[in-house]
C-alpha cells in the first residue's frame, strides 16, 4: 500500500512539474542588434518578467530582417528602429499599430585624429568630406538592411552620394560609392570592431557605442544633427495574418513597455552614468 501511494505521489509530482513547465508563458521578439548589444534587454526584460511572469525570447537581427520575421509570423512582436519601414509594416497589415517606445541618436565615430576633418554637427557635410577623401579614409557600413544601415543611406543621400544606386566597391563603374567604403554585412558590434582595428569611420547608435569596450582610438566626431534622431517602435504581429502568434501575451509586453513602469525601466538603464535610451511613448 505504501509503495502504491508512493508511486502515485511521484506520478503526481511529475505531472505537476510537467504542467508548470508547459504553462510557462513566453513570446518571441524580433529586435535589433543595438537593443541586444547595448545591454538594454538584459536590464529591461527581467523587470518585465518579474512584473508579468512572461518570458521574452529575443532574436537580435538587423531591423529589415526582424521585420521579415514578423512578416513570416516567426515572431510574436517586433521592436525595431526604422520608422518608415515600421509604418509600412503596419500599412501592409502585418501589425495593427506601431507604438513609439524610446529614442536615442546616431553618432559618427572615427579616429580621434580625424584625418578626413569630419568633426562637427552636420552629418551631410561630414559625409561629403568623407566622399571627397576617397581611398585615404575608410568607412565601415553595416550593409545589412538594419535600421542603422537605412539611416546611413539617408545621410549619404542628403550628402548627394547615392550609395544604394552605386556599384559595389571594386566594380568597373563605381558611380558614387567612395573608394574607402566597405560594407561588412554585420551587426553594430562587429562593425565597430572593424572600425577600431582599421582606423575607419562608422555610423553607430549611441547606445551600442556607450556599451562598446574595444574603442582603440575611436571617438565621437559628429553628433547633434536633428536628422540623427533615432526612434524605436514596437508592433504586435497581426493574428489575422498569423493566427498562431501569441498576440495577447505580445500585447502585454507592448502595453507594459509604454507604461510608466516600462518607461521608467528604460530610463534607468545607464552605463558609466550615461543614459542610453530615452522614453518616448506617446510622442
Amino acid at each position: 500500500m505504501d509503495m502504491t501511494r508512493g508511486f502515485f505521489l511521484s506520478l503526481g509530482l511529475l505531472a505537476s512539474a510537467f504542467l508548470a513547465q508547459a504553462q510557462t508563458s513566453f513570446i518571441v521578439m524580433a529586435s535589433t542588434t543595438s537593443t541586444e548589444q547595448s545591454g538594454l534587454f538584459g536590464h529591461l526584460l527581467p523587470v518585465f518578467k518579474a512584473a508579468t511572469g512572461t518570458e521574452v525570447r529575443v532574436v537580435a537581427l538587423g531591423t529589415g530582417q526582424a521585420l521579415d520575421m514578423g512578416r513570416r509570423g516567426d515572431a510574436d512582436i517586433v521592436f525595431v528602429h526604422d520608422q518608415a519601414a515600421e509604418e509600412k509594416f503596419v500599412a501592409d497589415g502585418f501589425s495593427l499599430k506601431r507604438l513609439p517606445v524610446m529614442a536615442n541618436d546616431f553618432v559618427l565615430i572615427g579616429p580621434a585624429a580625424d584625418p578626413a576633418k569630419l568633426r562637427g554637427k552636420d552629418i551631410a557635410a561630414a559625409l561629403q568630406k568623407l566622399a571627397a577623401a576617397g581611398a585615404t579614409a575608410s568607412f565601415i557600413s553595416r550593409g545589412d538592411k538594419s535600421g542603422t544601415h537605412a539611416a546611413e543611406l539617408r545621410f549619404w543621400k542628403a550628402a548627394g552620394v547615392d550609395i544604394a544606386g552605386a556599384n559595389p566597391a571594386g566594380g568597373s563603374s563605381n558611380t558614387g560609392r567612395p573608394a574607402g567604403y566597405k560594407a561588412c554585412g554585420c551587426g553594430m558590434g562587429p562593425a565597430l570592431n572593424m572600425a577600431a582595428s582599421s582606423g575607419a569611420y562608422v555610423l553607430a547608435d549611441r547606445g551600442t557605442w556607450l556599451s562598446f569596450k574595444n574603442r582603440a582610438d575611436l571617438a565621437v566626431l559628429v553628433e547633434g544633427d536633428s536628422r540623427m534622431f533615432n526612434p524605436y517602435g514596437v508592433m504586435v504581429v497581426n493574428p489575422a495574418r498569423h493566427p498562431h502568434v501569441k498576440a495577447a501575451l505580445a500585447q502585454g509586453f507592448a502595453d507594459w513597455v509604454v507604461s510608466p513602469a516600462g518607461q521608467a525601466a528604460i530610463a534607468s538603464y545607464q552605463i558609466g552614468g550615461e543614459q542610453l535610451f530615452f522614453p518616448n511613448a506617446g510622442k
